[in-house]
């Protein structure tokens, strides 16, 4: 077990030393599973986020300097600690965040990949030399790193979410202020110093703990930030994009999903159901790809429903320590009351509940609330529009692949879909015609380091992942270039 003065050795992160805040303040973090106390947090001042600031000033020029091959071996380094570590920061993520430890490790691995990947890329910054139209001059378009970026990752997936800005940062030559989210700093300062453990130069990667508005508020007001990457709900992303305008700033943006699932009449019932049950509960629903809307073909509904319910059953409910565990707690109070409201609201206007529906019998602690399935519910209930960002399972039908393509759509968010089909002409079609930023056909598997990840809409833009990740953290500089003198 770790120990519960665990969040005293770390603290703030700054010039490359853990430190207290400089006025001693800390905070407490909860354990969602127990709602006892898990330790208390050090909570930065304002002074302490202005001296980050600085320290990221500096850590920019020496990392910036510092040559790709050997940025690449820091990097991979750190891919290769994560895994060693995988225990250790799983069981932050399990008593920070309440998924299931097994949940936590998957999670730890794909952080740790994502830095492998990552240490792959830095090498790969290729610049273009274009033809020029005159005899005496030269084109070349090169790239070069953007400046101090100011990442903002939320609780539900702090290794994975953390380990995308922190990795693309790196490998593009930035320093950067890593801010995770009160619910869960621990897991990201035992990545911090992994980064400080395997050679990262102080500076280049610091940490920011405590009152994520007021904190991100402060790091984006700074000339000194030239890049934001905030993973989060679409509301504070608006109001960080306002904050942004100030100063010009680049912004990634992954905001929140509203994901469709569709099983077409020829989908292999069986397999679509273990795929929804896979995505939909995994972390508990709060995923911000965690399919939402549920569109079953009407000759199959029936048959996907039953077997939906008869899986759901089988769920073990409890504390995500406990290796048994497939369903752990919701993370919030703040969570478990805003699912319950919702699953009254989906009540109340005229849904009817065929699984679930309330705090499951047996826990007098924790945040826990049963997996809900509901029927007879319409495209225009507010489950239908809000994000749940908890274990509520609408179920809708739908004749014709042009009318549930329509329905799909129409919403303002475009993070990522879900279709099930064994028709080579249904799954590119729906593929190529639903407006999301990804697709899973046949697989719930999404977030993989070599592929770009994001949104469409007011999901965001940019992408994290693949190829093209780095660009964003890149500035084009094009020169042309008279070689006579």
């Amino acid at each position: 077990m770790l120990s519960l003065n665990m969040y005293e050795k770390f603290g703030q992160f700054i010039d490359g030393k853990w430190q207290q805040s400089s006025d001693k303040g800390t905070y407490e973090v909860i354990n969602p599973a127990s709602e006892e106390v898990i330790g208390k947090a050090s909570k930065a001042t304002p002074q302490d986020v202005d001296r980050a600031l600085q320290s990221a000033k500096k850590g920019l020029e020496v990392w910036k300097k510092t040559a790709p091959w050997q940025r690449s071996y820091i990097i991979r380094r750190i891919a290769d600690k994560m895994r060693e570590k995988q225990d250790v920061l799983a069981k932050w993520m399990t008593l920070e965040v309440g998924k299931p430890f097994v949940e936590a490790k998957g999670e730890v691995n794909g952080a740790a990949d994502i830095f492998e990947w990552n240490a792959e890329e830095t090498k790969r910054i290729y610049g273009q030399t274009v033809e020029s139209r005159f005899e005496d001059t030269r084109v070349h378009v090169y790239y070069q790193p953007v400046g101090v970026v100011a990442a903002l990752s939320p609780w539900n997936f702090p290794a994975v979410l953390s380990a995308r800005k922190i990795a693309t940062a790196l490998a593009a030559g930035c320093s950067v202020i890593i801010k995770p989210d009160v619910i869960t700093p621990g897991v990201v300062m035992q990545m911090v110093d992994i980064c400080h453990e395997c050679g990262v130069p102080p500076g280049v990667v610091n940490l920011l703990s405590g009152d994520p508005p007021s904190i991100a508020q402060q790091l984006i007001a700074s000339d000194i930030i030239k890049k934001i990457s905030i993973t989060g709900s679409s509301r504070v992303g608006k109001l960080i994009l306002k904050q942004a305008a100030d100063k010009v700033q680049r912004v990634t943006m992954e905001l929140s999903g509203h994901s469709p699932f569709i099983v077409f009449d020829d989908a292999d019932i069986k397999k679509a159901s273990d795929m929804a049950i896979a995505a939909k509960f995994r972390n508990n629903g709060q995923v911000c790809i965690s399919p939402n809307r549920f569109y079953i073909h009407e000759k199959k509904k029936d048959e996907f429903v039953n077997l939906f319910i008869e899986k759901t059953k089988k769920l073990k409910i409890g504390n995500g320590m406990d290796l048994d565990t497939q369903l752990g707690p919701l993370t919030t109070k703040k969570r478990l009351n805003e699912v319950e409201a919702l699953v009254e609201k989906t009540k109340q206007e005229g849904a009817k509940v065929l699984l679930g529906g309330k705090r499951p019998a047996g826990f007098n602690k924790g945040f826990f609330y049963e997996p809900t399935i509901f029927d007879n519910v319409k495209d225009d209930y507010t489950i239908m529009k809000e994000e749940p960002f908890g274990p509520l399972v609408p179920m809708l039908s739908f004749k014709s692949f042009d009318e549930v393509i329509e329905r799909a759509n129409n919403h303002e968010l475009g993070l990522c879909s879900y279709v099930c089909t064994n028709s080579m002409e249904t799954a590119h079609l729906a593929s190529e015609q639903l407006e999301t930023g990804t697709v899973g056909v046949n697989t719930g598997f999404i977030a993989v380091a070599e592929a770009p990840f994001g949104g469409i809409k007011q999901s965001g833009y940019g992408r994290e992942g693949g190829s093209g990740a780095i660009k964003d953290y890149l500035n084009v500089k094009y020169t042309h270039l008279g070689i006579k003198g």
